[in-house]
């Protein structure tokens, strides 16, 4: 292999080393790849072309949930930055907060979020402006926390509130909801007495 295409290899791999083996055209492009070269690599058996601009090394370990990287890479905006967060019955499931198996991926974009192709058949969009503090990066993707995700299901009221309940209570077990936490947002929610009264309950 000539230097110039050991450099590229050694970073493209670099990247995908953050990104369960996955990586979009655009990285592969600055890695060094003349994107008139990607057919090649994919024909050759080196990648896997698993949407459209986004790719896997083919020889890349995967994990349990390859699916949540290849999502988080579609939502990326044309600056390169993710845009898309795993929320609602998917950000539950993730959390181990719940026995619900959500048959689509839910994730919550921006409000000026849009793509020129359809979404997804993955994917469930939610549109909200989430600040920073009511997220994390879990397996290298961004999601809600354990009590944004409850109160955003609590809200959309397609799921029992007895459900939530008992998550809310096995994150306060676990450690992964804090009083404080529930404290916080009862402050914030003084107004909504569902959302009062829920937590009061769950969190006695």
């Amino acid at each position: 292999m000539a230097k110039g295409r050991k450099e590229a290899a050694r970073r493209l791999y670099e990247v995908v080393e953050t990104q369960q083996g996955f990586f979009t055209t655009k990285q592969a492009k600055a890695a060094g790849y003349a994107e008139n070269t990607h057919p090649y690599h994919v024909g050759a058996g080196n990648w896997v072309r698993e949407h459209r601009g986004i790719y896997r090394l083919a020889n890349f370990p995967q994990n349990g949930r390859p699916d949540l990287m290849l999502w988080s890479l579609w939502s990326k905006n044309r600056a390169g930055a993710t845009q898309g967060i795993y929320s609602f019955e998917t950000a539950l499931s993730i959390h181990d907060l719940s026995d619900l198996m959500p048959a689509k991926l839910h994730m919550t974009v921006p409000r000026n979020f849009r793509r020129n192709s359809e979404i997804p058949t993955p994917l469930v969009l939610h549109y909200g402006d989430l600040p920073e503090s009511d997220t994390e990066l879990v397996h290298g993707v961004r999601l809600t926390k354990p009590l944004r995700t409850i109160l955003d299901l609590l809200a959309a009221g397609h799921i029992p509130s007895a459900t939530l309940r008992t998550a809310l209570r096995e994150g306060l077990e676990r450690g992964v909801i804090r009083r404080s936490e529930i404290s916080g947002a009862q402050h914030h929610l003084k107004d909504n007495k569902k959302t009062l009264q829920f937590l009061r309950n769950a969190a006695a």
